[in-house]
């Protein structure tokens, strides 16, 4: 639900490689809960090492919206250097509101050029570190509980085996063929014509 969420703001302002990232961490995390219920620890183990590329974009987003390393939450890498686009919070954020005017120079058009957003509660880059940041908690909570699902699979397989689950002829089977021999001997030995049989053979 939260990458969803985050899906929704990153179409919004048009933040194509978000975009892309969200798309691939929401078809793990089906991928990771398909294991789960199906008992595919494959599955949970592809969850658990695609988490720590998670974890490891969202500390780059961090890392690009506060402008480490040389880097500029004003230039237009997540976007490909498509469009100018920004993060749908930097005019849409809590309290911030937009200044627009009329464009000049240009007659006969009724479109306006966007200047300014002011009154914002929060700068749009601290909510995209919160997100982030939230991302990677979640991530580190999926990661844990991964490996915990693996090994009690595997411990749960391991069992299975050593008490012949997987055996397609368990032990108790060839008990079954000697237990009837020995009734259908009796039933001989008892019987009339058996007895006659034994006499036969005595003389």
């Amino acid at each position: 639900l939260a990458a969803l969420e985050r899906q929704v703001f990153d179409f919004l302002g048009y933040q194509w490689a978000p975009i892309l990232a969200n798309f691939l961490h929401i078809i793990i995390v089906i991928l990771g809960l398909f294991g789960t219920i199906q008992y595919r620890p494959r599955y949970i183990v592809v969850y658990a090492i695609w988490t720590a590329i998670w974890v490891t974009w969202n500390i780059f987003i961090i890392c690009f919206y506060l402008e480490v390393g040389g880097l500029s939450k004003d230039s237009e890498l997540l976007t490909f250097n498509i469009s100018r686009h920004q993060s749908w919070w930097s005019e849409n954020g809590p309290g911030c509101v937009r200044k627009e005017a009329s464009m000049s120079g240009i007659k006969g058009l009724d479109s306006h050029s966007y200047i300014s957003v002011i009154g914002c509660a929060l700068e749009y880059r601290y909510i995209e570190v919160m997100h982030s940041s939230f991302q990677i908690l979640i991530a580190l909570v999926g990661f844990v509980y991964a490996c915990y699902v693996v090994s009690v699979f595997t411990e749960e397989e391991d069992s299975f085996d050593f008490i012949g689950g997987f055996d397609p002829f368990p032990l108790y089977h060839v008990n079954e063929k000697p237990t009837n021999l020995l009734f259908k001997q009796t039933y001989l030995l008892t019987s009339p014509a058996g007895l006659s049989g034994m006499e036969g053979m005595n003389k």
